[in-house]
């Protein structure tokens, strides 16, 4: 990152500060609260407790540029390696300015003027905070964030528009996209993983608007999801075999109701012998095996050209040998070549579409399949669709904020013009809610046991008559 970026990322618009001498250190929280001016009339205004704290800040940002602008430029430097220096540089800079300042307001201090610097300013302690699922930067001065399945309106602020967009531009710049007017939304993803949608005027109206889906350090397994109620041990033993038997499956839902987790899930169960391709917008899959191909779509450059789509990748893909695709959504054209590939022995494969049901999802890829232009017949669609889909299972984000998968839906083939669909699972919602308004329901076998059965037989994988029946008990299964 250029230096420049650096440091208007820590400027502001603060009050002229007052000299250090005038302050005094109280309230934490408040950090520094600066004294009266020696002489200063009684009762005389005193500057905003933020505006000193801001002239400090930028201060303190603009001196440690001066000492260490150039290693900020150091490709050969760990992110840990500069905050340590940066860390040991601001605590000379921040004694030269004798401020009186107590343990808790220094490393306070400290924290903030690193974050601005090196971090992801006002942002970086919702980045850090495990429990904090999504961030949605409406404006520079209004952060919302979801915790526990709930939206709630942050504490942390930028102190403006500049600022915000200094932070935009750092992390699109980190995987060699950009933003500005001519491109003014971009896609992109932070090193953990975490995915990043931002916009920026004259798209958005009130201001840049960034929004994060962050995803843990540590990948969801299928014991994770049974103990948050998303699916049971009969459900979950099901998707196993399926799996494992190459069934063709698509995970449906809205937005932000877990598709990708449960996508990553379902692909753990994959053996490690098998050469898995993943195709993405933005990497955000955590596939655990070691034989992986990752392959990333491209925007077009500056000029107009370079670019690579997710239908150039699915093509691409069939030549590499892979035992599984996996892409990690499908909203286009690429659906068509996604279904032939399934439908030409690449069995196995995993993929997402939005949708609110399974019925939705099937109409939801005929829609898909017209965007890549071909001109085909509904019918013709419906058999390549019928053909290609073995298995679609629906999550959803019920009123309550929990995430349940409601579906588990066999496809069965076509009768006459339709797509016929048959349940394996459903989730019940008769068992009401709790004091705390939480569904007590779960997904609960329909008791039909699906056409592919005879394929786990053939190739030798048991699952369990009790799966499928309607009042199944849980029964303890070791799971890799």
């Amino acid at each position: 990152m250029k230096l420049s970026e650096r440091i208007s990322l820590a400027e502001g618009h603060p009050a002229p500060a007052a000299p250090a001498a005038a302050f005094s250190a109280v309230d934490p929280d408040a950090h520094i609260v600066p004294a009266a001016a020696p002489g200063a009339p009684a009762g005389a205004a005193l500057p905003p407790a933020s505006d000193a704290l801001a002239g400090l800040k930028q201060r303190a940002a603009e001196a440690l540029f001066e000492r260490m602008g150039s290693r900020f430029g150091d490709s050969g430097a760990t992110e840990e390696e500069l905050r340590s220096a940066a860390r040991d540089e601001l605590t000379e800079v921040i004694d030269a300015e004798r401020v009186p300042l107590s343990a808790t307001e220094r490393t306070r201090l400290l924290r903030d003027i690193e974050d601005d610097v090196l971090g992801y300013g006002p942002l970086q302690r919702l980045l850090d905070d495990d429990e904090v699922t999504e961030i949605m930067v409406n404006r520079h001065d209004q952060i919302y964030i979801e915790r526990k399945g709930r939206l709630v309106l942050a504490d942390q602020q930028f102190r403006s528009e500049q600022q915000l967009r200094t932070v935009i531009e750092r992390i699109v710049s980190r995987v060699g996209r950009r933003i500005d007017e001519s491109s003014p939304l971009v896609d992109a993803r932070l090193a953990d993983g975490s995915r990043v949608n931002a916009v920026i005027p004259p798209l958005a109206v009130g201001g840049s608007s960034l929004t994060i889906r962050k995803f843990g350090k540590v990948p969801l397994t299928v014991r994770d999801l049974i103990g948050f109620g998303s699916l049971t041990l009969e459900m979950a033993e099901l998707l196993q075999a399926c799996v494992k038997a190459k069934l063709n499956i698509i995970v449906s839902g809205g937005t932000g109701t877990g598709k990708t987790t449960l996508l990553n899930v379902l692909s753990s169960f994959i053996p490690d012998d098998e050469r898995i391709v993943t195709i993405e917008d933005a990497v955000e899959l955590q596939i655990q095996q070691e034989h992986v191909v990752r392959l990333e779509s491209r925007p077009q450059n500056t000029e107009g050209k370079g670019e690579i789509t997710i239908r150039d990748l699915v093509r691409n893909s069939l030549r590499m040998r892979p035992d599984r695709i996996v892409v990690g959504e499908v909203r286009g054209g690429e659906s068509l070549d996604m279904l032939q590939a399934m439908n030409t022995g690449h069995d196995g494969s995993l993929s997402t579409v939005h949708s609110n049901s399974p019925r939705d999802a099937i109409a939801r890829l005929e829609t898909l399949v017209l965007m890549a232009g071909m001109d085909l017949p509904l019918r013709a669609i419906r058999e390549q669709i019928a053909s290609a889909v073995n298995l679609i299972v629906q999550i959803s984000r019920l009123r309550d904020g929990t995430r349940r998968i409601t579906h588990v839906t066999e496809v069965q083939g076509m009768e006459g013009e339709i797509v016929t669909l048959q349940d394996a699972f459903v989730f019940d919602y008769g068992a009401g809610v709790d004091a705390h308004g939480r569904f007590l329901g779960k997904p609960i076998a329909t008791g039909v046991r699906p056409r592919f059965l005879e394929r786990f037989e053939d190739l030798g994988i048991h699952v369990r008559p009790s799966v499928f029946a309607s009042a199944a008990q849980p029964q303890e299964q070791p799971w890799k």
